[in-house]
């Protein structure tokens, strides 16, 4: 008999369209990983019900130190690379969520070393959070924070990677 939660997910997943875009290279994020965390994330979230929608288009950059840096300082006024950025668009009449993410692979490389995790499990967990990000999910209110690491976390052991919030 097959997994029911697996066929569940395979039957939920909302229609998506993914652009990766590699500024830098990273032989350990090849697209279909990164497709595959994107269609997780978007699945859980339609599962999950904050936003309705219909399918995704999403664009994933993999970017450089210099253009992480640019982008923070440019979007959000910090003047530093940061892990991850997301860029929100909304759904459209037809129901297509949009947004772009932007990770920043020396930041995520430096991160997994310095909290002794694997690049694939932050990466992971990093492109869930940013996906969410672009579906209206944020952390700003404990509740709406409570909300989204539960999801991202229920998300990442169905991959079998641990809580990224759990204390070490």
């Amino acid at each position: 008999m097959q997994n029911l939660n697996v066929q569940a997910d395979l039957v939920a997943a909302p229609a998506l369209s993914l652009a990766v875009q590699y500024a830098v290279a990273e032989p350990r994020l090849p697209r279909w990983r990164l497709r595959r965390w994107v269609a997780h994330a978007l699945a859980g979230a339609l599962a999950d019900g904050l936003l309705d929608f219909q399918g995704a288009e999403i664009s994933l950059r993999l970017v450089g130190q210099a253009e992480g840096r640019r982008l923070n300082r440019e979007f959000r006024g910090r003047d530093y690379a940061t892990n991850v950025l997301t860029f929100e668009y909304g759904v459209d009449p037809v129901g297509t969520a949009r947004g772009d993410i932007v990770l920043c692979v020396p930041v995520l490389v430096r991160e997994a070393r310095e909290q002794r995790k694997t690049l694939l499990a932050h990466a992971a967990h990093l492109t869930v959070h940013g996906v969410l990000h672009s579906l209206g999910y944020d952390h700003v209110k404990a509740r709406d924070a409570r909300r989204m690491e539960a999801l991202e976390t229920g998300l990442l052991a169905a991959l079998r990677i641990a809580d990224p919030y759990a204390p070490v």
